[in-house]
């Protein structure tokens, strides 16, 4: 008895029985999410100031708008794990933006804050950030804009 090509074939290469299985990359969020996140980091590491990561700006924005606070809290604040928030708390004081010290009231809790020049840094980059946020928005209209903010906060 000769098979056919389709029998020879192992299991993971048969074709769908029906296009309502077929699987496009190309049509599935996720895979468009991370295309657009990576479109938006060349953006952002292209055009903010200091080679700051998108982690250690968003430290600096939320230290800016906040001022000092617990390093956990700003983990919190920021959605980075302990892990990640410490390393980027390390990065950021040994480059003098940021500076640590315990809490007088709890000496197990380390409190996190911006100095002068992180500071400074903060209000040099800040005009930077609203740039990145245009060219990767740039494709849209500003309805769009509002529209795809909304749907996005809706999802997080």
């Amino acid at each position: 008895m000769k098979q056919t090509a389709a029998a020879k074939r192992p299991q993971s290469e048969e074709a769908p029985e029906s296009e309502n299985h077929l699987y496009h990359l190309d049509q599935q969020f996720g895979f468009i999410l991370r295309q657009v996140s990576q479109r938006h980091t060349a953006i952002f590491a292209e055009t903010i100031p200091e080679g700051l990561t998108t982690t250690q700006f968003a430290t600096i924005a939320r230290l800016y708008e906040m001022g000092s606070c617990s390093q956990n809290r700003l983990g919190r604040l920021t959605s980075m794990d302990a892990a990640t928030i410490k390393g980027v708390i390390a990065r950021l004081a040994k480059r003098g933006v940021a500076e640590t010290w315990t809490d007088p009231e709890d000496s197990r809790r380390l409190l996190v804050g911006l100095t002068d020049a992180g500071r400074a840094l903060a209000e040099r980059a800040f005009p930077k950030a609203f740039e990145i946020t245009d060219k990767t928005l740039e494709p849209l209209s500003e309805r769009e804009r509002e529209v795809l903010m909304e749907l996005l906060v809706r999802l997080r």
